[in-house]
Order: C-alpha cells, then sequence, then structure tokens
C-alpha cells in the first residue's frame, strides 16, 4: 500500500501576520461568549454574538456554510462532544459544561479555537476536567515549538505530548476519530494532527507550519457516535467531554498561538517566538 503524500503548506512570515489578524478575531468573539455564558443564555445566543463579533472585524464566520454548516459556532454541550449545532431551544442550565468553537476568515486566512467553559456552578471533577484538556493542549504546543527550533521534531511528538498530559492528569477517555489539523487558506488542511500515538513519526515540524491543535477528552468511555443532524458528535456512554483548540504557526525561534491574545506568553514562556508584529500583540 502506498503512503499517501500530504499536501502541507509552509506560510511565510507575512502570511502568518495575516493569520495573526484572523486568529484575534476568533480570540474576541470567544472571549466575549465566555463572558456571556450563564444559566438561561441559549447557544443560538452565543451564536449570535460570535456572528456579530466576527463580521463587525471585516471577517467573515469560517463554519457557516461549510460543508452545509448552518451557524457561526459548534455549541457543545455536556455529552455532546464537538460539531453540536446551537438552537434557541438549548438554554445553559447551572451544572452543565459548554464547549464552544469558533473560526474567522480574515482577508483569505483562517484562525480556529476553542474552549470549555462551566455554566454556573459545576462538580469539581469537570473542572478538573477542563483544566487537563487545556493543559494537554500546551504540552502539545510546547512540544511543536521545541521540536521545531530543534530541528528534530516530528508531528506525532505534538500527540505524544497531548496524550501523555491528558494520562498525568487522570482516567479520561480520548476521543478517536477527531483531532488537530492543518490551517492556512483552508480551515482544514494536511496534516491531521491525533491526541495520542507514539513521538518521533510523521512530518518533521518546520518553520511556516500552522497548526490547530484540538484535545478531546470524555469522563467515561471515548466511544462516540454522530446524530442524525449529520454534525453532533456524542459520547456513547452519556458521560461528559471537553474540547478545548488553539491555532499556532512555528518560526525558527519558536511558536506563535495565533488564537491567544498574548500569543501564549504566560503558558510558554521563551518558547514564544520574539518576533511578534508590535500592531499584533495585545
Amino acid at each position: 500500500m502506498r503512503r499517501q503524500q500530504l499536501d502541507i503548506q509552509l506560510k511565510t512570515p507575512e502570511q502568518i501576520d495575516r493569520m495573526r489578524a484572523a486568529g484575534l478575531v476568533v480570540a474576541d468573539a470567544l472571549a466575549r461568549m465566555r463572558a456571556a455564558i450563564a444559566p438561561g443564555v441559549s447557544t443560538a445566543d452565543l451564536d449570535a454574538i460570535a456572528a456579530e463579533t466576527i463580521r463587525d472585524a471585516g471577517a467573515v464566520p469560517s463554519f457557516k456554510g461549510y460543508h452545509g454548516y448552518p451557524a457561526t459556532i459548534c455549541s457543545s454541550v455536556n455529552e455532546q462532544v464537538v460539531h453540536a449545532i446551537p438552537a434557541a431551544g438549548q438554554v445553559l442550565r447551572d451544572g452543565d459544561v459548554i464547549s464552544v468553537d469558533c473560526g474567522a476568515v480574515l482577508d483569505g486566512w483562517h484562525g480556529d479555537a476553542a474552549f470549555t467553559a462551566p455554566v454556573g456552578e459545576v462538580r469539581p471533577e469537570l473542572l478538573r476536567m477542563i483544566t487537563v484538556a487545556e493543559d494537554a493542549l500546551w504540552a502539545g504546543i510546547a512540544a511543536a515549538a521545541r521540536g521545531a527550533v530543534s530541528g528534530r521534531g516530528r508531528l506525532t511528538d505534538i500527540s505524544y505530548a497531548v496524550e501523555r498530559a491528558i494520562r498525568a492528569g487522570g482516567r479520561y477517555g480520548i476521543v478517536e476519530g477527531y483531532g488537530g489539523h492543518g490551517i492556512g487558506t483552508e480551515m482544514h488542511q494536511d496534516p491531521h494532527v491525533l491526541n495520542y500515538g507514539r513521538p518521533g513519526k510523521g512530518p518533521r515540524l518546520v518553520p511556516g507550519m500552522a497548526l490547530a491543535i484540538e484535545p478531546m477528552i470524555t469522563e467515561g468511555s471515548a466511544r462516540t457516535d454522530e446524530l442524525a443532524d449529520g454534525w453532533t458528535v456524542v459520547t456513547r456512554d452519556g458521560s461528559m467531554a471537553v474540547h478545548v483548540e488553539h491555532s499556532m504557526a512555528l518560526l525558527p525561534d519558536g511558536v506563535w498561538v495565533l488564537t491567544e491574545p498574548d500569543g501564549g506568553r504566560s503558558r510558554l514562556g521563551d518558547l514564544v517566538t520574539a518576533r511578534q508584529p508590535a500592531n499584533s500583540r495585545r
């Protein structure tokens, strides 16, 4: 069997600057939605916030119309893992957790990120699961940065770092069949980035790569089903799920987290590239 040749789009520093602009639009939309999350708010309300924020910035929602997807965000509540469609009838309740995934395209370049947030008072175990997923996300980004700077990194070093962080955090299911991806002039590009696996395999991590890293973990079994709407993915056993994501770019001296307002500096320190233009910082 012949291996499929990957088509990995390498970006110039100037193109990465443009991706940063798209990433900051996504970051702003996510921040506004996070601030609005509360019992009694519908997922359609959050979708409206995202749509307004993105369009006011002169950008276009990446998700709406993508293979027929009908909304600006994916709003996955409780046992919904990813790709749940916002609805006026889906009203958040105290004790829920919600994963919000959002993308925007600005001047032809995409940004994509997601967070999971508690609604009101939630079980401490769920707060812990969110923290574990976030730590795994940053572990994967750090592995990518180290690999690119050293010149020895491989794609599955990211996968291994994500899995190791999750395993260290507790007994969680790691969702299979879904994961991160390349990003640039399209929202989804090569390569696919698994959230588990052995290190040292796959394409070399090099400057110019832009990747979206997105751990998805569950409180119970990792098995999932897709609902009849053709989009919503749920845990088969009904257990709670968490999904987090950032888009990042690799440069010769480190990584730039394009959808994090500070570029990732507070989490990664000197692993973050020093070349960020002043007008792209926050």
